[in-house]
């Protein structure tokens, strides 16, 4: 892995004529947040913000508010095009950083110093385990690997089949991602099996195999459309093992903006501005609870069905840094 992470970094000066064009039109500046997307992913800016303001906690330095936006320094890897997606792969000092599509959100991270906590909703899916039967677990939008690989550090046997309509994004994920290495066996054999396929199409043979599900899959910034159909999710379902859940990524409220910037809903019922909650909770009635990640993590709902597990539990089951998110789930309950 550092071999691979020392050739990417020395080769970022040596761009190829069709990369530039790429880049001269759709990444001559930073990133940052667009506020009226619906996904709850991050800019490279507010990721390098969020992660300075983390280090100034630790070393327990004042933080300096500036009224005027920095740029951050960051490093072209690669940039192309394919035919579902813009794929583009920077690095910064600490980080590697997969963007998506025309709204260049933040759809993967790898941390270079062998950290594997990202501190956003990604490390909600590490919770599922324990709350699963034994069995593989299945992830729907793979991505660069990120929710694979932290959840493969701390629950090594676990099998996953993680779920990607996009060859050329897996090619580039296992060059520069690191995903190749999520697919070698763990110590206690668990390991990534990757699927290049359509997640949603129909498939009898999926059929009671899983355990568990995890759902983040999104097109231009927003959840799919197909996910804001009862059927789809009963089709889902289907996939399940007797009390297996799924485990969804449903973006953020898009309407909750105020002069301009997203605004944290607190109630008990700000599950129901959610669409993609909202069709969970109709699709299993009773048996969709929601959780919802702070500022500094995007804002974002994550839901899970089978019911309200017991959180004490639960929460003796996780990772310490996990015990104290756990709790913080609620059964969707109209007032």
């Amino acid at each position: 892995m550092a071999a691979l992470r020392s050739m990417a970094i020395s080769s970022l000066h040596s761009l190829s004529r069709y990369e530039s064009c790429f880049l001269s039109s759709q990444f001559s500046k930073p990133l940052f947040i667009n506020p009226s997307q619906n996904k709850p992913r991050f800019s490279i800016s507010f990721c390098l913000k969020q992660s300075d303001r983390e280090e100034r906690q630790i070393q327990q330095e004042p933080s300096k508010e500036d009224d005027e936006e920095e740029e951050e320094e960051y490093w072209v890897v690669v940039a192309v095009r394919s035919r579902y997606n813009e794929i583009v792969i920077v690095d910064t000092v600490s980080s590697r950083y997969l963007l998506l599509d025309s709204t260049q959100n933040v759809h993967s991270v790898i941390n270079k110093g062998g950290q594997n906590w990202t501190g956003s909703y990604w490390d909600e899916f590490a919770s599922l385990p324990p709350i699963i039967p034994d069995g593989p677990i299945a992830i729907y939008g793979l991505g660069g690997g990120t929710a694979a690989r932290l959840i493969l550090e701390l629950w090594p046997s676990m099998q996953l089949e993680g779920w990607e309509i996009d060859e050329i994004l897996i090619e580039k994920a296992r060059d520069y991602l690191g995903m190749s290495e999520l697919e070698k066996p763990t110590s206690q054999g668990g390991r990534l099996s990757v699927l290049v396929d359509d997640a949603l199409s129909p498939s009898q043979d999926a059929t009671g195999r899983y355990a568990g599900i995890i759902v983040d899959l999104f097109a231009d910034g927003k959840v799919l459309d197909q996910l804001q159909q009862v059927p789809i999710w009963h089709e889902l379902a289907s996939r399940l093992m007797p009390n297996g859940r799924i485990m969804v990524n449903c973006a953020g409220i898009e309407t909750e903006l105020q002069n301009g910037k997203p605004q944290l809903v607190l109630s008990d019922s700000a599950w129901m501005l959610n669409s993609t909650v909202k069709i969970l909770s109709e699709a299993f009635p009773g048996q969709v609870s929601w959780k919802r990640t702070p500022d500094s993590q995007g804002l974002n709902f994550v839901a899970l069905t089978g019911g309200l597990p017991d959180l004490s539990d639960w929460s003796n089951k996780v990772p310490v840094r996990l015990s104290e998110t756990v709790k913080q789930w609620k059964l969707c309950e109209t007032l």
